[in-house]
């Protein structure tokens, strides 16, 4: 630099100013990203890694996905809602932020779910239905959902239908129990290991889509299974959409058994008093032409999977109590 130019230093121009980020902001957003790095937990990272993979996955074939731009926009604000409500219940520690912030997972994952429907054909066309249902006739000889028509009637149908809606019951009771002991290591290895079974479930039904006995077989199927207040119920509640797809590996069974396992590590009385429920909504799942025989050998899997990487992740072990004001 000569002499001049030092002492007449170039002005910064208004578009020089304009393209630099105010300091004040710089530091807002260092202190935005320190606080998520605080607040999220495993629960938060695993979901964010499953929206990524769901987004990648549309970005890669959006031409099969009509309103591609829509869940692409969807996922992105979902991701930053779950981790503004971490930060959130973090700083304020309010109960019911906090509240929130544990129990939110049951409603996303009945929306992740739901959103199935449209995703199951965003790989691939068409079902791969016909290679379970050679599974399950190789292994029993028979269609197991037509063998077992022959044993419907009435108030089975309806002890069927009921077993199949405890799946509903066993994260809020087994959770419920976990929170109110404040014992957050345990609850966060059940959604965190429940989170891992239905992610994992979710990604393998996109790329392997498998519609379910009850559209395949109905041709075969010669009995309507009626009921009563159970099943009417269980009807009531698919009239508002029922998902067509992701049967492969069932979402029912990989979410029960993670709880069914986290109850026999934390709470064993309630692991005994879920068993025979468990137990009969393995049959109900194929009883009631939701699921084939190996959907709920997968869902067994899933379960165990998800299971296992929980109560093996450093991090959840290693996690500090949390200070807040119970509700």
């Amino acid at each position: 630099m000569t002499l001049r130019e030092r002492a007449n230093p170039p002005q910064e121009t208004e578009l020089t100013l304009s393209l630099r980020w105010p300091a004040g902001d710089v530091q807002e957003r260092e202190d935005w990203r320190r606080a998520a790095l605080q607040a999220c937990g495993p629960f938060e990272w695993l979901t964010l890694a499953y929206l990524a993979f769901l987004n990648l996955m549309i970005l890669l074939f959006h031409r099969n996905l009509p309103g591609a731009p829509f869940f692409l926009l969807g996922h992105l604000a979902l991701a930053t809602a779950i981790v503004a409500l971490a930060v959130a219940a973090r700083k304020s520690g309010h109960p019911v932020l906090f509240f929130l912030r544990h129990w939110y997972p049951l409603a996303l994952f009945l929306l992740l779910f739901a959103e199935l429907h449209y995703l199951v054909h965003l790989v691939l066309p068409g079902w791969f239905d016909p290679w379970l249902i050679r599974f399950d006739y190789a292994l029993f000889g028979v269609n197991p959902t037509v063998w077992l028509e022959q044993f419907a009637s009435a108030w089975l149908n309806d002890l069927m239908q009921f077993a199949y809606m405890t799946f509903y019951l066993y994260p809020v009771l087994l959770g419920g129990v976990l929170y109110r002991r404040r014992e957050l290591h345990a609850f966060w290895v059940v959604f965190t290991g429940t989170a891992v079974a239905y992610y994992l479930g979710y990604a393998v039904s996109i790329l392997f889509p498998i519609e379910g006995p009850y559209h395949t077989l109905a041709a075969l199927q010669q009995v309507e299974l009626d009921g009563g207040i159970f099943t009417a119920t269980i009807n009531w509640i698919e009239s508002f959409g029922r998902v067509h797809g992701a049967a492969f590996p069932s979402a029912h069974v990989s979410g029960s058994f993670v709880v069914m396992l986290g109850a026999w590590r934390f709470r064993r009385w309630l692991f005994w008093l879920f068993l025979p429920f468990f137990l009969l909504m393995l049959v109900a799942t194929v009883y009631g032409r939701y699921h084939y025989v190996a959907d709920v050998f997968a869902g067994l899997l899933a379960g165990a999977i998800g299971f296992g990487v929980a109560v093996s992740n450093r991090r959840l072990k290693a996690a500090p109590t949390e200070r807040i004001r119970w509700c």
